[in-house]
Protein backbone atom coordinates (compact mmCIF):
# COMPACT_ATOMS: atom_id res chain seq x y z
CA UNK A 1 0.00 0.00 0.00
CA UNK A 2 1.17 3.43 -1.18
CA UNK A 3 0.02 6.48 0.91
CA UNK A 4 -0.76 9.42 -1.43
CA UNK A 5 0.87 12.09 0.34
CA UNK A 6 -1.18 15.13 -0.33
CA UNK A 7 1.49 17.14 1.70
CA UNK A 8 4.61 16.55 -0.03
CA UNK A 9 2.77 16.82 -3.66
CA UNK A 10 0.99 20.54 -2.50
CA UNK A 11 4.57 21.53 -1.33
CA UNK A 12 6.18 20.50 -4.69
CA UNK A 13 3.28 22.92 -6.29
CA UNK A 14 3.72 25.64 -3.99
CA UNK A 15 7.57 25.27 -4.58
CA UNK A 16 6.36 25.85 -8.38
CA UNK A 17 4.65 28.29 -8.24
CA UNK A 18 6.57 30.34 -5.94
CA UNK A 19 9.63 30.17 -8.48
CA UNK A 20 7.27 31.16 -11.08
CA UNK A 21 5.69 33.86 -9.31
CA UNK A 22 9.42 35.26 -8.17
CA UNK A 23 10.44 35.11 -12.33
CA UNK A 24 7.30 37.07 -12.90
CA UNK A 25 8.00 39.60 -10.15
CA UNK A 26 11.88 40.03 -11.70
CA UNK A 27 10.28 40.39 -15.23
CA UNK A 28 8.12 42.99 -13.96
CA UNK A 29 4.88 40.90 -14.60
CA UNK A 30 1.61 40.86 -12.75
CA UNK A 31 1.70 38.82 -9.58
CA UNK A 32 -0.99 36.66 -9.24
CA UNK A 33 -3.70 38.43 -6.80
CA UNK A 34 -6.31 36.52 -5.24
CA UNK A 35 -9.46 37.54 -2.87
CA UNK A 36 -11.26 35.45 -0.64
CA UNK A 37 -14.94 36.80 0.27
CA UNK A 38 -15.73 34.88 4.12
CA UNK A 39 -19.39 35.77 5.38
CA UNK A 40 -20.42 35.56 9.50
CA UNK A 41 -18.08 33.42 11.75
CA UNK A 42 -18.12 29.55 10.63
CA UNK A 43 -15.49 27.69 12.41
CA UNK A 44 -14.25 25.74 9.55
CA UNK A 45 -14.73 28.28 6.83
CA UNK A 46 -12.09 30.31 8.81
CA UNK A 47 -10.03 27.70 9.03
CA UNK A 48 -10.17 27.06 5.35
CA UNK A 49 -9.96 30.55 4.50
CA UNK A 50 -6.73 31.04 6.65
CA UNK A 51 -4.79 28.67 4.98
CA UNK A 52 -5.71 30.01 1.82
CA UNK A 53 -4.12 33.75 2.80
CA UNK A 54 -1.21 31.84 4.37
CA UNK A 55 -0.03 29.79 1.51
CA UNK A 56 -0.77 33.07 -0.89
CA UNK A 57 1.97 34.81 1.55
CA UNK A 58 4.17 31.48 1.40
CA UNK A 59 4.11 31.60 -2.54
CA UNK A 60 4.32 35.33 -3.34
CA UNK A 61 1.19 35.93 -4.37
CA UNK A 62 -0.88 38.95 -3.06
CA UNK A 63 -4.01 38.41 -0.92
CA UNK A 64 -7.45 40.27 0.00
CA UNK A 65 -9.50 38.87 2.82
CA UNK A 66 -12.87 40.91 2.65
CA UNK A 67 -15.00 39.86 6.09
CA UNK A 68 -18.75 40.32 6.09
CA UNK A 69 -21.51 40.00 8.90
CA UNK A 70 -23.93 37.22 8.43
CA UNK A 71 -26.62 39.77 8.96
CA UNK A 72 -25.39 41.32 5.14
CA UNK A 73 -28.37 41.01 2.70
CA UNK A 74 -27.62 39.54 -0.52
CA UNK A 75 -28.31 42.13 -2.82
CA UNK A 76 -25.35 43.65 -1.01
CA UNK A 77 -22.84 40.54 -1.26
CA UNK A 78 -23.58 40.35 -4.60
CA UNK A 79 -22.59 44.63 -5.18
CA UNK A 80 -19.68 43.53 -3.07
CA UNK A 81 -18.45 40.81 -5.42
CA UNK A 82 -18.88 43.20 -8.49
CA UNK A 83 -16.69 45.85 -7.11
CA UNK A 84 -13.85 42.50 -6.94
CA UNK A 85 -15.13 41.90 -10.47
CA UNK A 86 -14.55 45.47 -11.68
CA UNK A 87 -10.95 45.53 -10.02
CA UNK A 88 -8.08 44.90 -12.44
CA UNK A 89 -5.40 44.28 -9.83
CA UNK A 90 -7.50 40.81 -8.50
CA UNK A 91 -6.71 38.22 -10.67
CA UNK A 92 -8.97 35.71 -8.70
CA UNK A 93 -11.97 35.41 -6.43
CA UNK A 94 -13.54 32.61 -3.90
CA UNK A 95 -16.50 33.09 -2.24
CA UNK A 96 -16.14 30.58 0.96
CA UNK A 97 -19.60 28.26 1.55
CA UNK A 98 -21.56 27.61 3.25
CA UNK A 99 -23.37 31.00 2.70
CA UNK A 100 -26.57 32.35 5.33
CA UNK A 101 -29.90 30.43 4.45
CA UNK A 102 -31.06 34.03 3.03
CA UNK A 103 -27.78 34.32 0.15
CA UNK A 104 -28.22 31.90 -2.59
CA UNK A 105 -25.15 30.01 -3.44
CA UNK A 106 -25.92 29.69 -7.02
CA UNK A 107 -26.56 33.98 -7.50
CA UNK A 108 -23.51 34.59 -5.91
CA UNK A 109 -21.45 31.77 -8.28
CA UNK A 110 -22.98 33.67 -11.13
CA UNK A 111 -22.28 36.59 -10.24
CA UNK A 112 -18.71 35.92 -9.81
CA UNK A 113 -17.05 37.14 -13.32
CA UNK A 114 -16.23 34.03 -15.02
CA UNK A 115 -12.39 35.30 -15.88
CA UNK A 116 -11.46 35.61 -11.59
CA UNK A 117 -13.99 32.19 -10.82
CA UNK A 118 -10.80 29.84 -9.87
CA UNK A 119 -12.94 27.64 -7.77
CA UNK A 120 -14.81 26.87 -11.13
CA UNK A 121 -18.12 27.26 -10.50
CA UNK A 122 -19.52 29.83 -12.85
CA UNK A 123 -21.77 28.03 -15.44
CA UNK A 124 -19.70 29.31 -17.76
CA UNK A 125 -16.52 27.42 -16.65
CA UNK A 126 -18.85 24.29 -16.06
CA UNK A 127 -19.43 23.87 -19.44
CA UNK A 128 -16.07 24.70 -21.05
CA UNK A 129 -15.49 21.50 -18.10
CA UNK A 130 -18.02 19.62 -19.75
CA UNK A 131 -16.80 20.50 -23.17
CA UNK A 132 -12.90 19.94 -22.46
CA UNK A 133 -12.49 23.55 -23.35
CA UNK A 134 -9.77 25.08 -21.48
CA UNK A 135 -10.94 27.02 -18.62
CA UNK A 136 -10.50 26.92 -14.63
CA UNK A 137 -11.20 23.55 -13.07
CA UNK A 138 -12.88 23.22 -9.80
CA UNK A 139 -10.16 23.17 -7.26
CA UNK A 140 -10.86 19.92 -5.84
CA UNK A 141 -11.18 17.53 -8.54
CA UNK A 142 -8.43 19.67 -10.14
CA UNK A 143 -5.96 18.34 -7.44
CA UNK A 144 -7.29 15.21 -7.73
CA UNK A 145 -5.80 14.92 -11.39
CA UNK A 146 -2.75 16.61 -10.07
CA UNK A 147 -2.10 13.84 -7.40
CA UNK A 148 -3.03 10.92 -9.97
CA UNK A 149 -0.60 12.20 -12.15
CA UNK A 150 2.42 12.86 -9.95
CA UNK A 151 1.89 9.39 -9.07
CA UNK A 152 1.84 7.77 -12.20
CA UNK A 153 -1.54 6.06 -11.39
CA UNK A 154 -3.16 4.35 -14.38
CA UNK A 155 -6.47 5.40 -15.29
CA UNK A 156 -6.98 4.91 -19.00
CA UNK A 157 -10.01 1.67 -19.22
CA UNK A 158 -10.02 1.58 -15.20
CA UNK A 159 -13.54 1.22 -13.75
CA UNK A 160 -13.60 4.90 -11.46
CA UNK A 161 -16.36 5.02 -9.19
CA UNK A 162 -17.93 8.06 -7.74
CA UNK A 163 -19.46 8.42 -4.69
CA UNK A 164 -21.38 11.62 -4.65
CA UNK A 165 -23.19 13.67 -6.79
CA UNK A 166 -21.86 17.51 -5.55
CA UNK A 167 -21.55 19.88 -8.25
CA UNK A 168 -17.78 20.70 -6.11
CA UNK A 169 -16.92 17.37 -6.50
CA UNK A 170 -18.93 14.04 -7.77
CA UNK A 171 -20.26 15.39 -10.68
CA UNK A 172 -17.30 17.46 -12.35
CA UNK A 173 -15.16 14.60 -11.30
CA UNK A 174 -17.07 11.89 -13.22
CA UNK A 175 -16.59 14.64 -16.52
CA UNK A 176 -12.89 14.95 -15.69
CA UNK A 177 -12.20 10.91 -15.25
CA UNK A 178 -14.19 9.86 -18.04
CA UNK A 179 -12.12 12.62 -20.66
CA UNK A 180 -10.23 11.19 -23.78
CA UNK A 181 -6.49 11.99 -21.71
CA UNK A 182 -4.66 11.36 -18.82
CA UNK A 183 -5.57 11.24 -16.09
CA UNK A 184 -9.04 10.07 -17.26
CA UNK A 185 -10.27 7.91 -19.81
CA UNK A 186 -11.94 6.11 -17.07
CA UNK A 187 -15.19 4.30 -17.70
CA UNK A 188 -17.40 6.09 -14.77
CA UNK A 189 -20.16 5.32 -12.42
CA UNK A 190 -21.24 8.06 -10.27
CA UNK A 191 -22.97 7.12 -7.36
CA UNK A 192 -25.24 8.93 -4.49
CA UNK A 193 -27.89 8.04 -1.88
CA UNK A 194 -30.72 6.47 -3.85
CA UNK A 195 -27.68 4.08 -5.52
CA UNK A 196 -28.84 0.64 -5.39
CA UNK A 197 -26.21 -1.81 -4.50
CA UNK A 198 -23.96 0.62 -3.95
CA UNK A 199 -21.65 -1.80 -1.56
CA UNK A 200 -21.18 -4.21 -4.84
CA UNK A 201 -20.65 -0.76 -6.89
CA UNK A 202 -17.94 -0.13 -4.85
CA UNK A 203 -16.61 -3.78 -4.75
CA UNK A 204 -16.00 -3.03 -8.84
CA UNK A 205 -13.83 -0.28 -8.44
CA UNK A 206 -10.26 0.00 -9.88
CA UNK A 207 -10.28 3.75 -8.51
CA UNK A 208 -12.90 4.76 -5.80
CA UNK A 209 -13.46 7.91 -4.87
CA UNK A 210 -15.65 8.90 -1.60
CA UNK A 211 -16.81 12.54 -1.27
CA UNK A 212 -20.16 12.05 0.41
CA UNK A 213 -19.34 13.78 3.90
CA UNK A 214 -20.16 10.52 5.95
CA UNK A 215 -17.46 9.98 8.34
CA UNK A 216 -15.89 6.41 7.73
CA UNK A 217 -19.07 5.47 5.53
CA UNK A 218 -16.50 3.37 3.08
CA UNK A 219 -15.91 -0.07 5.30
CA UNK A 220 -13.65 -2.91 3.51
CA UNK A 221 -16.82 -4.44 2.51
CA UNK A 222 -16.65 -1.40 -0.31
CA UNK A 223 -13.25 -1.92 -1.68
CA UNK A 224 -11.51 -4.97 -3.55
CA UNK A 225 -8.23 -5.88 -3.43
CA UNK A 226 -5.69 -3.26 -4.85
CA UNK A 227 -7.97 -0.81 -5.43
CA UNK A 228 -6.86 3.22 -5.54
CA UNK A 229 -8.98 4.52 -2.90
CA UNK A 230 -9.25 8.44 -2.88
CA UNK A 231 -10.98 10.12 0.28
CA UNK A 232 -12.45 13.42 0.07
CA UNK A 233 -14.17 13.65 2.97
CA UNK A 234 -13.15 16.17 5.80
CA UNK A 235 -15.38 15.28 8.69
CA UNK A 236 -14.95 16.70 12.16
CA UNK A 237 -15.90 14.43 15.38
CA UNK A 238 -15.64 15.06 18.81
CA UNK A 239 -12.66 14.00 20.41
CA UNK A 240 -11.72 14.85 24.09
CA UNK A 241 -8.05 14.03 23.43
CA UNK A 242 -7.81 16.43 21.25
CA UNK A 243 -6.82 20.42 22.43
CA UNK A 244 -9.75 21.27 19.97
CA UNK A 245 -12.10 19.18 21.02
CA UNK A 246 -12.37 17.31 17.53
CA UNK A 247 -10.09 15.20 15.38
CA UNK A 248 -10.75 15.12 11.46
CA UNK A 249 -11.46 11.74 9.79
CA UNK A 250 -12.96 10.99 6.02
CA UNK A 251 -15.33 9.24 4.90
CA UNK A 252 -13.00 6.15 4.52
CA UNK A 253 -12.71 3.54 7.50
CA UNK A 254 -8.77 4.18 7.04
CA UNK A 255 -7.46 1.66 9.40
CA UNK A 256 -9.39 -1.27 7.91
CA UNK A 257 -9.39 -0.27 4.28
CA UNK A 258 -5.69 0.61 3.85
CA UNK A 259 -4.61 -3.00 3.87
CA UNK A 260 -6.66 -3.53 0.97
CA UNK A 261 -5.54 -0.65 -1.43
CA UNK A 262 -2.50 -0.44 -3.85
CA UNK A 263 -2.83 3.64 -3.08
CA UNK A 264 -4.43 5.77 -0.89
CA UNK A 265 -4.90 9.13 0.48
CA UNK A 266 -5.06 10.00 4.05
CA UNK A 267 -7.22 12.34 6.45
CA UNK A 268 -5.66 15.14 7.06
CA UNK A 269 -2.96 15.79 4.85
CA UNK A 270 -4.52 14.25 1.70
CA UNK A 271 -6.85 15.75 -0.55
CA UNK A 272 -7.70 18.86 1.26
CA UNK A 273 -3.84 20.37 0.54
CA UNK A 274 -4.33 19.75 -2.89
CA UNK A 275 -7.88 21.54 -3.11
CA UNK A 276 -5.55 24.92 -2.16
CA UNK A 277 -2.63 23.77 -4.74
CA UNK A 278 -5.53 23.53 -7.35
CA UNK A 279 -6.80 26.66 -6.14
CA UNK A 280 -3.36 28.13 -6.29
CA UNK A 281 -2.62 27.15 -10.03
CA UNK A 282 -6.00 28.50 -11.29
CA UNK A 283 -4.93 32.07 -9.54
CA UNK A 284 -1.66 31.58 -11.34
CA UNK A 285 -3.31 31.16 -14.86
CA UNK A 286 -6.03 33.83 -13.96
CA UNK A 287 -2.62 36.43 -14.06
CA UNK A 288 -1.74 34.99 -16.98
CA UNK A 289 -4.78 35.42 -18.92
CA UNK A 290 -5.23 31.81 -20.08
CA UNK A 291 -8.23 31.61 -20.63
CA UNK A 292 -9.90 35.26 -20.62
CA UNK A 293 -7.22 37.04 -22.42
Amino acid sequence: MVLLDGKAISSQIRAELAEETAQRRAQGLKVPHLAAILVGNDGPSETYVSSKVKTCQEIGFESTLLRFDHSISEAALLAEIQKVNENPSIDGLIVQVPLPAHISVDKVMETISPAKDVDGFHPINVGKTVKNLPTFLPATPYGILMLLKRYEIETQGKHCVIIGRSQIVGTPMSILMARNEYPGNSTVTLTHSKTRDLDGICRQADILIAAIGRPGMVGPEMVKQGAVVIDVGINRIEDSSKKSGFRLVGDVDFDRVAPLCSYITPVPGGVGLMTIAGLMRNTLKAARKDFYP
